[in-house]
């Protein structure tokens, strides 16, 4: 008599204890499958989502002043290219009627969740609701991107972009 496959399947699964299940399944999770553009796509490699942030309690920037950030050895051509936005598609999040602590959140969640990309575009408004024609939202998002690590530089977006009123960012790849 000739056994079953799910005879044989089972009769193999028992001979698999925890140790060999357990070095199984740390290698199938440390290595992670990569995309047609070869990014990584696993939870496990992710650094954990940036809290270290301070808010900002009184807005300091005009919604009409430009941004601009980069730390020492980002290439003037990438600068310049964030300036004109000559990038190709990325990512958006519009913080538009957000309070100071929602934008964080919202910043934290959506910088967590696009790590891998090397731009991404916030719209944080002009705050032309704002008093004395200062903007909260811009100042904040300027703030927490100046302190966030995995930012390399970030930069007013041109006018077909959004203006002043949202920022083209190049995050560092890890």
């Amino acid at each position: 008599m000739k056994p079953s496959f799910e005879g044989f399947f089972y009769a193999c699964m028992k001979q698999i204890n925890d140790e060999d299940k357990q070095l199984f399944r740390s290698t199938v999770d440390a290595n992670a499958p990569t995309d047609k553009d070869g990014a990584r796509k696993n939870n496990a490699l992710k650094k954990p989502a940036f809290t270290a942030y301070s808010y900002i309690v009184d807005a300091n920037l005009e919604g009409s002043e430009i941004v601009s950030y980069s730390q020492s050895g980002v290439s003037t051509k990438v600068i310049k290219k964030m300036k004109q936005g000559n990038l190709d598609a990325m990512p958006v999040l519009d913080l538009h009627g957000q309070t100071v602590v929602e934008a964080c959140e919202s910043l934290s969640a959506f910088m967590y969740h696009h790590q891998f990309e090397n731009f991404i575009q916030i719209i944080h408004g002009k705050g032309y609701h704002s008093e004395n024609s200062m903007s909260i939202l811009k100042t904040q998002v300027v703030s927490f991107l100046s302190q966030h690590p995995q930012v390399l530089a970030f930069n007013s977006c041109p006018d077909k972009d959004g203006g002043t009123g949202a920022v083209f960012v190049l995050l560092k790849q890890n």
